[in-house]
């Protein structure tokens, strides 16, 4: 059951992150939004979210702590193998046909679905012609990225995964192993571009061929959806793909007429010509 005060506490807190350091969660679904905040008071032993909210202001070494609960980090290379054989079997042909590419990875996280977008390109020869373009709010969650390196007890779902999804080579060609960790090659980073940026505030990334944001909607409201589809169509081609997660969807949106079903059952979207 909801708590008035804790309410009021939370909305205060949420302001005060906005204003001070300009990330906006004010529009995130409540209930994960306040999940999390409770975690991350009990767990940095904070007695209410006044007290939180204090340190906030007054520390900047709070942000990225808290920044860490709000933001998720957890993903897994080539999850959803369907979703990721569809793009290398229905949308690839479609990619073939242009000089150059960009692609955006919207809320990359610790990277998995970045270096699972190189690979795949890598194997089907476009990755040469291809910028990509890996984005998050979490400067912590572009730091792991850009190093690439996963426990490898994760790498066997990693490996599953890469085949399911039609890996025409072995992930471990990709990787080396040291001191229990899996250590992507840098090459693989040779054409990224790793920049800090908001679905909430900032602004468009032009003339995209491809934008994958999977699993990032689900803890926006209605409002702050519709914004980070608007901001998608405007920043992509005409023609061009948008990919969202297996529970997410553009159908409610007030852009919804932007887009046409391409892969349906896989939430792969095209832009319409018009």
């Amino acid at each position: 059951m909801s708590d008035p005060v804790e309410d009021i506490e939370i909305r205060l807190l949420l302001e005060a992150l906005y204003q001070r350091y300009h990330y906006d969660f004010r529009k995130y679904s409540q209930a994960s939004v306040r999940r999390r905040l409770r975690q991350a008071r009990e767990q940095l032993g904070f007695a209410n979210f006044s007290t939180m909210q204090e340190r906030l202001l007054h520390d900047p070494a709070m942000l990225p702590r808290l920044l860490g609960y709000l933001t998720v980090q957890v993903s897994e290379m080539f999850r959803d193998p369907s979703f990721f054989r569809a793009i290398r079997e229905k949308v690839v042909p479609h990619l073939r046909t242009y000089p150059s590419l960009k692609v955006w990875i919207a809320g990359c996280s610790a990277g998995e679905e970045l270096y699972s977008f190189v690979i795949l390109f890598r194997e089907e020869g476009l990755e040469d012609r291809t910028l990509f373009y890996a984005t998050d709010i979490s400067q912590d969650a572009l730091d792991l990225a850009s190093r690439g390196i996963y426990s490898l007890d994760r790498i066997r779902t990693f490996t599953e995964n890469h085949r399911a999804s039609g890996g025409k080579s072995s992930l471990s060609d990709y990787y080396s192993t040291a001191y229990g960790n899996a250590v992507f090659d840098k090459s693989l980073r040779d054409r990224v571009v790793f920049s800090d940026h908001s679905l909430v505030t900032d602004a468009v990334f032009s003339e995209m061929h491809l934008i994958s944001c999977r699993n990032v909607l689900i803890y926006f409201d209605r409002e702050l959806q519709d914004r980070a589809i608007g901001l998608f169509r405007d920043s992509l081609i005409r023609g061009g793909f948008l990919g969202l997660g297996a529970k997410e969807n553009i159908r409610f949106s007030a852009y919804a007429d932007a887009f046409g079903d391409f892969v349906r059952q896989e939430k792969i979207y095209r832009k319409r010509e018009g």
